[in-house]
């Protein structure tokens, strides 16, 4: 029999009617499999079969059907096709030998008839029976979709997250839950899914979205694991509604949106004012400095007395405003290094020439050891000259009676690298325990309760610790009550 002479006969039935030739190419196409597949005659004649409809998984399933059929009788079995638009359907099919005339290559007709419905609502009865009460008892919005991507069980809370009523998502497509948008590429993201099913842990960095019944949207996580049954295989979707989440990122974006935006105004604001900050106070303390001088004539007891309190305060005013700039610069990642050799020797040397004075205006002894030869570090000098003063100079303030101890030295770290440290070791009054965890914070001021605390920023420690990672390094401290303090600058060798 010619496929010409199947076309009357096939024209009114419902189900798809394919004629093939032996080696698998479309002789005829009904208007039933136009129906089921998607495809229009033009479209499918010609083609071949398994490229056209059949999933890479069911390729060697077909082949094998054709041979059987070819070898003699009717052969009939379920199986899955694809459609045009890329879904899947389940099918039952039955293939037989067309009789052909002298001469004439015989064909393969093959009947096929959509099961999907009929197959959904099976499957949904055996699982319902199997996991609908463990499903139930979960927290999250339970799927359960087949391999053609149709629902076989939504729990309770599946359902309300997207707006159905009981029972209604049974035997629709799981696509109807997304969004127009994603639907085709979901369809192919499905069918790969089943080729190599594998788990997928919620919050996997998938940006997604749900789709309501009443056509809103709104964010969702899922969790994909694969079930497999005697019957056949599932995926299970875990789908957790995730807006409050999501609404509170985008809060915290635009907080963090101003935070940068005043952040920038704030450098702005300390960049324009630095020049105007520091010339007048550099003014009062030159021209105090020279009335104290008693170049423009004598002073008085009382004048001395104010102009020096003048003095002290406006240098006190000055370091705090030459203190914020640097942080600022530090924290917006303008400041330039200027790498170089650099004799940490000399550096401490420079740092006790400055400070001794102060020291000895205390009665406090400065005590100072060094190594015999020069110890050379790749650095910034003046980074690293800022840090010791800090260091030397908090020292001595916090000191009353005794030394301050300043040791160089060098520390082997894994018998190639070599550390060098510098320690600053005094005798003052300590810093508790429970206040050292906050000591590098910006204007932070610790000290033993109710006792006389020098005046400080609080910035200089914060300061010293952001130059030293800077320049590859850190600062420690040991101390306790009244015991006094170590500090450590620790920079890794170069």
């Amino acid at each position: 029999m010619k496929a010409d002479a199947i076309t009357p006969l096939a024209s009114d039935f419902p189900d798809a009617i394919v004629v093939l030739t032996p080696d698998g190419q479309v002789a005829h196409w009904s208007s039933g499999a136009q129906v089921a597949f998607g495809y229009s005659a033009e479209e499918a004649i010609g083609r071949v079969f398994d490229d056209l409809v059949v999933p890479v998984d069911r390729a060697v399933e077909q082949r094998k059907m054709l041979i059987d059929t070819l070898a003699g009788g009717i052969i009939a079995y379920e199986s899955v096709r694809r459609r045009k638009d890329g879904s899947l359907l389940y099918v039952d099919v039955t293939t037989k030998v067309l009789d052909a005339a002298d001469g004439e290559t015989p064909c393969i007709l093959s009947a096929e008839k959509d099961v999907t419905r009929i197959k959904v609502l099976r499957d949904a009865k055996l699982m319902e029976a199997r996991f609908r009460d463990l499903l139930e008892s979960t927290p999250d919005g339970i799927v359960m979709a087949n391999p053609t991507g149709h629902i076989v069980i939504a729990n309770t809370q599946a359902e309300r997250l997207f707006g159905y009523d009981p029972g209604e998502l049974r035997g629709r497509s799981v696509d109807l839950l997304l969004p127009e948008r994603f639907r085709r590429a979901h369809v192919g993201h499905r069918s790969n899914y089943f080729l190599q099913p594998r788990k997928r842990s919620m919050g996997s960095g998938l940006d997604l979205a749900g789709l309501r019944k009443d056509g809103t949207e709104f964010p969702i996580e899922i969790s994909l694991s694969p079930l497999r049954t005697e019957e056949s295989e599932f995926v299970m979707s875990a789908i957790r509604d995730i807006s409050e989440r999501k609404s509170f990122e985008h809060a915290l974006r635009e907080k963090n949106v101003e935070l940068a935006n005043a952040n920038q105004a704030k450098d702005r604001f300390l960049a324009s004012m630095s020049h105007e900050l520091r010339t007048p106070l550099n003014a009062i303390i030159g021209f105090t400095g020279t009335l104290l001088m008693k170049l423009p004539g004598p002073l008085t007891g009382d004048q001395d007395k104010q102009l020096r309190t003048v003095q002290t305060n406006a240098r006190h005013l000055l370091a705090l405003i030459n203190d914020l700039l640097d942080v600022a610069k530090i924290e917006a990642g303008k400041v330039e290094l200027k790498i170089e050799a650099v004799d940490c020797r000399e550096v401490v040397e420079e740092a006790v020439a400055t400070l001794r004075q102060h020291a000895e205006g205390k009665n406090l002894q400065l005590i100072v050891e060094l190594p015999d030869s020069a110890v050379i570090l790749q650095t910034d000098k003046r980074a690293l000259s800022q840090i010791v003063l800090n260091l030397v100079g908090n020292a001595i303030k916090f000191t009353e009676a005794g030394s301050v101890r300043l040791r160089l030295s060098r520390r082997s770290r894994n018998g190639s690298d070599t550390n060098t440290l510098i320690d600053v070791q005094d005798t003052g009054i300590g810093i508790p325990q429970e206040d050292q965890a906050r000591l590098f914070s910006a204007f932070s001021r610790v000290g033993i309760p109710h006792a006389k605390t020098p005046e400080g920023t609080g910035l200089g420690l914060h300061l010293s610790q952001k130059l030293a990672g800077l320049l590859d390094g850190e600062i420690s401290v040991v101390s306790g009550n009244c015991t006094g303090s170590t500090f450590t600058l620790t920079l890794r060798g170069r």
